[in-house]
């Protein structure tokens, strides 16, 4: 079980799929997650391995360019956003995106600082940093923001 308000220190890409496989177990729509982390800290890596224990049998691509991919797994609704290109918070009002998260959605959302105030609050924070080869994961809920 993986305690939402700790850290973990994630040894290589083996370890990082254990992780996201037993934190996809415990989620529950409506959720946000927040991933934070710089340039190739493993956002994208976790969620693929994330939506692939849910079932998701395709290939997950990065929505960078794309900003949103939409998954549909057993029924349940996902969006991965990636806001890295995002060039100013009000695209995010031009693109609808809160209108993606309604009570029956996960919301994976990459760069979240790049959208301030204007995106639904997380249920909780995950905080990607590169030690070496290896990956240090903070998780923390919204209360502790």
């Amino acid at each position: 079980m993986i305690d939402f308000n700790k850290e973990y220190d994630i040894e290589n890409e083996e370890a990082l799929a254990k992780f996201a496989a037993q934190l996809a177990t415990q989620i529950k729509a409506p959720f946000i997650i927040y991933l934070k982390g710089e340039l190739g800290a493993g956002k994208t890596t976790l969620t693929r391995y994330f939506l692939k224990a849910l079932g998701y049998e395709g290939s997950v691509r990065s929505p960078t360019f794309t900003l949103i991919e939409p998954y549909e797994i057993n029924g349940q609704k996902l969006f991965h956003v990636d806001l890295y290109r995002l060039h100013s918070p009000e695209e995010i009002e031009f693109m609808g995106l809160r209108d993606y998260f309604t009570d029956d959605v996960i919301g994976l959302i990459e760069w979240p600082e790049r959208a301030e105030g204007l995106l639904p609050s997380p249920d909780l924070v995950c905080q990607i940093t590169i030690q070496g080869t290896r990956r240090l994961i903070r998780l923390h809920t919204a209360k502790n923001t």
